[in-house]
């Protein structure tokens, strides 16, 4: 049975390129709107950190119609970070919508999306994007895209790939890189003609892969994958089976089926082959299983999932401001919301640490680690993170650590101190091209030694430019790197800042807090040139020993002080700092408070002894 009356399609592309802006455009041209609707800007952006970062992080389905033919549309992440969504979204339709900017052309997450898609023999349709920009390059971002489908071996059939032109801002496309367009109509007529329509076996059993989870409250965890074949039904019973896993079967009930349809979802009483739905009713489902009808419980095979590549600890706060701030800080509840993760994220990896109180969490890089940190945070959790550390391997007898391609676009006058900074990383140039009036870098560098590096590239080049890395295997360790040639200033005591003590304290280096700030002995609050730690007082006090006016303290001026974001301060730690994550602060401490406990240590480890 082939369903023409159905498209299941993603819009994959690096971050950035506008997939979110398109499927707006999408929405609103394949009628969800009303025509005097009020709507926002890249509303499939639901959550808070997608609207507020201008990234995506959770894949979201939507479906349109368009002459009689409904096509659900999966907009995807473009960070490398949450490649784990992309792969396996991609098994849940039967052809993508590739999209590139027309100024910066393929980058390296296009190459990886676009690999996924080409090894699973999925149709492409190429759409240059954003054809309305100044520094538009057409012609030469066509070849680039015909190049890399031969890097990827693509067949003959996904080399006469068609491609289109797009202002997906103005809701354009044309078949040719001369024309504008008016509206969609190219794109949408292209997907008909172009992707394959979905087909299977109606009247067989029930097959369907869970390609991703959700979580309600009131319904408990809903499934949400493609009907490989046969049909499901409410209230049915099924098998729940996992390839990976032939011993686990499991019965279970389907109480509710949903399917995608604007931008809600519409309870269905049934839904047969082809259909992408929303399921609950499975209480233990986890993404990689498949659902079967009971006569025949046959599981489908799942795309493996990528390692993840770097860790950090996630622990109690224990330091003296602990639990004024938060509403969940114990180890049982920070547990829980851990694992309760692990149902949707399937790139990441939780382990319990060397205590009670400590969690051992893998994911994909600092982005994926701290996306999770953040939400944790504005959910009402307290907790300490350590610096993420990479996690390398034993390949044949030889430690082997994760590497990155990294690829950079730099104003020309700034190309030579990054080359510098990334040659003392231990990075491997790879390629140097000139584009206009900016030059594209692309190095071959160890993940550990990017770790820090993205605020010192912003400082380089002056706010102006463009990092993007992506995994690129592993290679042999190429031995340590000084990563921070800086030290800390830490707090000798608690208290609360005064202007004089952060007047005094500001000789030696930037501050992190300002005047009227509780802090606590071991916090620290400011770096220092030095490659060593220094003890501060920043609360100490004038003494009141002769007459003055009240207002001499107002003379002393303050350096603003430094506020870190949370990722800032990832990348700023040492191996023996925390950063303490509440609600409504992010702080930097050490991991031994006490000053004299510290000291002490310090020296132990400099003779050599633990």
């Amino acid at each position: 049975m082939i369903r023409e009356d159905l498209r299941n399609v993603a819009i994959i592309a690096h971050v950035d390129h506008g997939k979110t802006t398109l499927v707006d455009q999408m929405l609103k041209q394949g009628g969800v709107y009303r025509e005097n609707q009020a709507t926002s800007d890249r509303v499939m952006d639901s959550g808070d950190l997608e609207r507020e970062r201008g990234i995506t992080i959770l894949a979201k389905n939507t479906a349109i119609h368009y002459k009689d033919v409904k096509i659900n549309i999966v907009d995807t992440p473009g960070h490398a970070d949450f490649g784990g969504e992309v792969e396996r979204i991609l098994k849940m339709v039967n052809g993508v919508i590739l999209l590139v900017d027309a100024a910066e052309g393929p980058m390296p997450q296009t190459r990886f999306v676009l690999q996924r898609a080409l090894e699973l023999n999925h149709r492409v349709i190429v759409v240059v994007n954003k054809i309305d920009k100044p520094d538009a390059r057409l012609d030469e971002v066509v070849d680039e895209v015909l190049e890399l489908l031969i890097d990827l071996n693509a067949t003959d059939e996904q080399l006469d790939s068609p491609m289109l032109f797009c202002s997906g801002r103005d809701g354009t496309a044309s078949y040719s890189p001369n024309e504008k367009g008016e509206d969609l109509r190219p794109l949408l007529d292209t997907i008909l003609e172009y992707m394959p329509a979905p087909e299977g076996d109606e009247d067989s059993e029930l097959q369907l892969l869970v390609s991703t989870i959700d979580y309600n409250d009131y319904v408990g965890r809903i499934g949400i994958g493609r009907i490989e074949r046969g049909a499901i039904s409410q209230n049915q019973d099924a098998t729940i089976c996992n390839f990976h896993s032939p011993e686990k079967k499991k019965r279970t009930k389907i109480v509710s089926i949903y399917q995608f349809d604007g931008l809600g979802r519409t309870q269905v009483e049934t839904a047969r082959v082809g259909d992408i739905i929303a399921f609950s009713g499975a209480e233990d489902i986890t993404i990689g299983d498949t659902i079967t009808s009971t006569s025949a419980p046959e599981p489908l095979e799942f795309v493996k999932i990528s390692e993840p590549t770097m860790e950090m600890t996630f622990s109690v706060n224990n330091s003296p401001f602990a639990g004024k701030e938060g509403k969940f800080v114990t180890s049982r509840q920070i547990r829980t919301r851990l694992y309760r993760e692990l149902l949707k994220d399937v790139s990441l990896r939780v382990s319990d640490g060397d205590t009670t109180d400590e969690f051992c969490v893998a994911g994909r890089g600092e982005m994926h680690l701290s996306i999770l940190i953040e939400t944790m945070r504005r959910e009402g959790y307290e907790l300490c993170c350590s610096n993420p550390r990479v996690l390398f391997k034993e390949i044949d007898g030889v430690k082997c650590e994760p590497m990155e391609k990294a690829t950079l676009d730099v104003p020309a006058e700034y190309v030579g101190a990054v080359v510098q900074k990334l040659g003392q990383r231990k990075g491997d140039l790879l390629e140097m091209n000139p584009i206009g009036s900016r030059t594209r870098i692309i190095y071959s560098i160890p993940s550990r030694c990017l770790l820090g590096y993205r605020s010192e590239f912003m400082t380089d080049t002056h706010g102006e430019g463009i990092i993007n890395t992506l995994f690129d295997g592993y290679a042999p360790y190429r031995g340590d790197v000084t990563m921070r040639f800086t030290g800390s200033l830490v707090a000798s005591e608690d208290g609360e800042t005064t202007r004089y003590g952060l007047f005094n304290t500001q000789e030696r280096g930037n501050m992190f807090v300002g005047p009227q700030t509780p802090v606590y002995e071991g916090m620290v609050v400011g770096e220092t040139p030095k490659a060593e730690d220094i003890a501060v007082n920043p609360c100490k006090r004038k003494q009141l020993t002769a007459i003055r006016s009240a207002g001499a303290d107002e003379k002393l001026l303050l350096t603003p002080p430094v506020i870190f974001t949370l990722e800032e301060a990832i990348e700023f730690i040492n191996d023996d700092e925390l950063i303490e994550v509440t609600p409504k602060s992010i702080r930097i401490r050490k991991r031994i408070l006490n000053t004299e406990l510290r000291l002490k240590y310090q020296s132990r480890v400099k003779k050599g002894i633990q």
